[in-house]
């Protein structure tokens, strides 16, 4: 059962890690869905998409829920019926959730040089020009977009402009955190993140701060 890490937040919030290397016929065993995901789930087309779809639900296990007490509201965010925050991510051969008491977001990506390409669209680009080297720019470009899209998550409001509404503080590759703000119409959050980085993959969640 390959449960690749776990890290405790804090008190009442902690997170998984699962390295997807089974088949989906094993990982389909021990899980029973509701129906409709279940249907969500045969419509799926690609192996990695399905076999990651049940990787969460063995996370879930790992953390004392099942596929039914997992729902999804209308902006297709993912919801406990106990009332606890969850987030969830998925990326090539690597799922994550992260569960708390909190407004929480997850993100996993992979560091592809692909991301400079598409960066001025979530972040002034020329802010990482003077970067020692294209694997650093990558890598602190990547942990921006996971900053960004863990609080997209847990902001949850259609319209959210990654460039435009989250502001993420600069901070040096090996501090591995820092924090950021949304300002949203009426509505103002500050959230700390932190990352993670294994195997070519960056892992990013965000906790909202009181203010």
């Amino acid at each position: 059962m390959p449960l690749y890490k776990t890290i405790t937040v804090d008190a009442t919030t902690a997170l998984s890690v699962w390295k997807i290397e089974e088949p989906f016929e094993e990982l389909a065993k021990s899980v029973q869905l509701q129906p409709h995901h279940q249907v969500r789930v045969d419509g799926m087309k690609s192996d990695i998409h399905r076999r990651g779809f049940l990787s969460v639900r063995h996370l879930l296990h790992q953390h004392g829920y099942t596929d039914a007490d997992l729902w999804y509201d209308d902006f297709g965010k993912p919801h406990l019926r106990d009332g606890k925050q969850i987030s969830i991510t998925h990326s090539f051969e690597f799922s994550a959730l992260i569960v708390g008491d909190s407004a929480i977001g997850i993100d996993i990506e992979k560091q592809r040089a692909k991301i400079m390409k598409i960066a001025y669209k979530f972040t002034p680009i020329e802010e990482y020009r003077t970067m020692a080297n294209d694997d650093a720019i990558i890598r602190k470009l990547t942990m921006v977009w996971g900053a960004k899209e863990s609080i997209y998550k847990s902001f949850a409001q259609p319209g959210l402009s990654f460039r435009d509404h989250v502001i993420v503080r600069d901070f040096r590759l090996d501090a591995l955190q820092t924090t950021a703000r949304v300002q949203f119409g009426l509505r103002r959050e500050s959230y700390g993140v932190t990352f993670d980085e294994f195997e070519g993959f960056t892992l990013a969640y965000a906790q909202i701060q009181v203010q």
